[in-house]
């Protein structure tokens, strides 16, 4: 096992930021309709820094680990980020090669991320 699929199953392990958060300031929430992954990502902004965040969900380990990855790169990061994510961002950040079953799934986290980009414009 390769040092990335190691960090990929310690995180779907041991996620971290998996915590609901009851003062978020955007809420949003994405469902794989074709394996039933879903993600829910609450996020708290302040002074346009991303303060707080906390997700939930269930799934594969890559949809949840992917997740958890992308809340500690948002974390402490002004809210501009949202803006600048992309595929290959989340893909960097899994760092093992996905193929075209698991996109979607690998994927989630930044619909999630998109429904949250939409209520900020």
């Amino acid at each position: 096992m390769n040092l990335y699929q190691e960090e990929i199953l310690d995180h779907y392990k041991h996620p971290r930021n998996k915590i609901k958060l009851e003062d978020s300031t955007y809420s949003a929430r994405a469902i794989n309709a074709l394996c039933g992954d879903n993600l829910s990502l609450d996020i708290l902004i302040e002074n346009g820094i991303i303060s707080k965040v906390g997700f939930s969900g269930d799934g594969c380990a890559i949809s949840q680990a992917a997740m958890s990855m992308l809340t500690e790169e948002i974390s402490g990061k002004p809210q501009e980020i949202l803006f600048t994510l992309e595929e290959r961002d989340v893909l960097e950040m899994i760092g093992v090669p996905i193929g075209p079953a698991r996109l979607k799934c690998a994927l989630l986290c930044l619909n999630v991320i998109d429904q949250i980009r939409k209520r900020l414009i």
